[in-house]
């Protein structure tokens, strides 16, 4: 099926099926290659070297923010000037966003290496993991940013013009490498956690690999331009796609900031506590990435149809993707509530890791339905170019409201009360999201009456 059969013209159950299916796994599959590294490095049985990793992860997961600003900005610009019949604009905004990625992330990973002693320490490395997070955030940020950023990217502007399988395909070979590798590396090269960091670094650079060759091979029928000859500073790109990707790149960022905060606080207990919340954090990853997974993959749909001024399709998009996103994520969250401890013992063969990791786990994810909400609606304004409210639920979701709540938990709760912070924010981000959202779906409906 072509894209303007599927945007246009698909039953619109099928539609939301054939785009966001293939998104949901490329997101389990990437989260699982997250996990991977936890996972095989636990087989060592160094609570420092999972307290390293997940020390890092802050930094390593700012990549896919500026993958996010560049590739869902320009993917809702993309599509919003396929549903106009602008493929001249389209062309330039994927030019725009692909090559000013790739300067940012340069400057982010040569920034972060050469700041690493300044910045690791306040991130919570001590002299017990110092060294390994140095050797994690070489591979993964230094040498791997702009294969990291890319890869996600390209997988957001393929997917904008409905070429959804493929773009999955691309996000899945990656993880599905860096989990073959990653015992490679880690045992038979006995390079331990450089090993694993190495492993994500490669897998990220055939990623990127795949998609170079798919966009070549139609490069007669894509409107994703390689040529910087087509990058430009006009037609209001960048103010586009910056304003419209920022949120998603905040919420990440924000993130980094709030694992930090997170992790700050629990390595006052122990290094066995950062672990377990790092694992807990790993797998509630599952949740978010189906969250994530079912309004990514829906963005061009409503993107589409929006600028055609297709109402009737794109609302009934709306309800179908919440309606998935609903029955999916409260799925995922019984699943992860009752199974903690066995998915957690997987990781590493230490009880007081384990103790705090099930508890930590079964607190965290029961978040799942609040997240689903809220991120099917911060991309519904994100698909029809709306930039004020997709940042300020953004900014609550994370920073505005987990990290006061850490603070006040931790004061009150002690080392749990740290990690109710987190559905307490969900929910009342959740609530703001809803008190956002009504106003815009009343003035669907009126606009979509002849």
């Amino acid at each position: 099926m072509d894209s303007t059969e599927l945007f246009e013209r698909a039953p619109v159950r099928r539609a939301v099926i054939l785009l966001v299916i293939p998104t949901v796994i490329s997101q389990l599959i990437t989260v699982v290659y997250n996990m991977a590294d936890t996972f095989f490095i636990g087989q060592i049985g160094d609570p420092n070297q999972v307290a390293a990793v997940s020390l890092c992860m802050p930094m390593f997961i700012f990549l896919t923010g500026l993958a996010n600003l560049f590739g869902i900005g320009g993917a809702s610009l993309i599509s919003r000037c396929l549903g106009a019949g602008d493929h001249d604009r389209a062309k330039k905004t994927a030019a725009f966003s692909i090559w000013t990625a790739v300067l940012v992330s340069l400057v982010y990973g040569a920034v972060l290496y050469l700041l690493r002693g300044l910045v690791l320490p306040a991130a919570g490395a001590d002299s017990e993991t110092y060294q390994f997070c140095c050797q994690y955030i070489f591979w993964t940020v230094t040498l791997g940013a702009v294969p990291t950023v890319l890869n996600q990217e390209f997988a957001h502007l393929v997917r904008a013009e409905g070429y959804s399988r493929q773009a999955s395909l691309g996000m899945a070979l990656g993880g599905v490498l860096n989990i073959i590798l990653d015992p490679i590396f880690i045992f038979t090269f006995r390079m331990e956690i450089a090993g694993a960091a190495a492993a994500t670094m490669l897998s990220n650079v055939i990623a990127t690999g795949y998609f170079l060759i798919l966009i070549a091979r139609r490069s007669g029928s894509t409107d994703i331009a390689l040529n910087p000859r087509q990058y430009s500073l006009g037609l209001g790109i960048p103010r586009e796609v910056l304003l419209v990707g920022l949120p998603s790149c905040l919420m990440n960022l924000m993130g980094v900031v709030s694992n930090v905060t997170l992790n700050k606080l629990m390595v006052s207990y122990s290094n066995e506590a950062v672990a377990g919340i790092g694992i807990a954090k790993k797998v509630d990853m599952m949740s978010f990435a189906v969250s994530t997974g079912m309004s990514q993959g829906v963005l061009p749909l409503i993107g589409y149809n929006f600028s055609a001024k297709n109402y009737k399709r794109m609302m009934a998009s709306v309800r179908t993707s919440f309606l998935y996103s609903l029955l999916v994520a409260s799925a995922s969250a019984v699943l992860l509530f009752t199974c903690a401890g066995p998915i957690v013992q997987a990781f590493i063969d230490d009880a007081e890791t384990v103790r705090y990791g099930q508890l930590f786990q079964r607190i965290i994810c029961i978040t799942g339905p609040c997240i689903a909400v809220t991120m099917t609606i911060i991309t519904i304004f994100q698909s029809v170019g709306k930039k004020v409210q997709p940042m300020l639920l953004s900014l609550l979701r994370k920073g505005g409201l987990d990290i006061p709540f850490m603070f006040l938990m931790n004061a009150l709760a002690g080392i749990n009360g740290i990690v109710w912070a987190t559905p307490i924010a969900d929910f009342g981000a959740m609530l703001v999201s809803l008190a956002l959202f009504v106003p815009f779906w009343k003035g669907m409906a009126r606009l979509r009456r002849p």
